[in-house]
C-alpha cells in the first residue's frame, strides 16, 4: 500500500470524516499491540468488542437515539434506516471482517477513494448484546439500474482489475475491493455512487 494510505490508516494524514474512526481504530490497534491473540483466534474479535466498549463509554460515544422505525433495508452485514431527505444511518457489527481495525480500515478506505458518499462515524449503538457502529452517509437517489460493464471500466481506469463476479483487486496498491454489484453502486442521473464497499488491504 502506498504511503498516503498507509498515512491515513495510521492516523497521520485526514481524510474526509476520518476523525472519530482513526481515533476508534488507533485505540484498538494500540490495545492489539499489547495483547497476545492473533486475529484468526475465535476469542479474538471478542475480546476487541470488549476493548471497544471500554472506548465508547470512556469517549461517550454510546448512541441512544436511533429511531429504528425509519427502517429501510438491511443486508447480511448492515441495516439501513432513514434519517432525513439526505441521509441514511447505517448499523453495522463488522460482521464481513476478522477485527473492528479491518472494519475501521474500510471506511478509511471507503471515504478516500468514494468521498462524495463517504461515511460519518457518529458513535456505536448496542442491541441483543450486539454492538454496531452507527455510520451516516449521504443518501442517493438512483434513476437507473446500474450497468455493471460500467463499473468495471470505472475501476480498470483507477487501476483495479476485475478477479471474479463483482470483485476488483489493485495490485500497485495491494487492495481488494469486494461485491460491486448493482445494489452496492447506484446510478444516479448517469454518476455513478459507490454507496457500501467491503476493502481488504493485503
Amino acid at each position: 500500500m502506498n504511503d498516503e494510505l498507509q498515512c491515513i490508516i495510521s492516523g497521520k494524514s485526514q481524510v474526509r470524516y476520518g476523525a472519530n474512526i482513526q481515533a476508534a481504530a488507533g485505540y484498538l490497534t494500540a490495545s492489539e499491540n499489547s495483547g497476545t491473540l492473533d486475529k484468526a483466534d475465535k476469542h479474538f474479535k471478542h475480546k476487541e468488542t470488549e476493548k471497544l466498549k471500554h472506548y465508547i463509554e470512556n469517549q461517550n460515544l454510546w448512541i441512544k437515539n436511533i429511531d429504528l422505525s425509519n427502517f429501510i433495508s438491511e443486508g447480511a452485514e448492515q441495516k439501513v434506516y432513514m434519517k432525513d431527505s439526505r441521509s441514511v444511518i447505517k448499523l453495522n457489527d463488522a460482521v464481513y471482517y476478522l477485527s473492528w481495525i479491518d472494519y475501521f480500515v474500510n471506511l478509511l478506505l471507503h471515504n478516500y477513494f468514494f468521498p462524495d458518499t463517504a461515511y460519518n462515524l457518529l458513535g456505536f449503538f448496542e442491541n441483543e448484546f450486539i454492538v454496531y457502529a452507527v455510520v451516516e452517509q449521504s443518501f442517493v437517489n438512483a434513476t437507473e439500474i446500474t450497468n455493471l460493464a460500467l463499473v468495471e471500466q470505472f475501476m480498470k481506469a483507477n487501476g483495479f482489475q476485475k478477479t471474479r463476479n463483482n470483485d476488483y483487486f489493485n495490485p500497485e496498491l495491494g487492495i481488494i475491493l469486494e461485491d460491486l454489484h448493482d445494489e452496492n453502486v447506484l446510478t444516479s442521473n448517469g454518476i455513478l455512487y459507490f454507496i457500501d464497499t467491503v476493502f481488504y488491504p493485503v
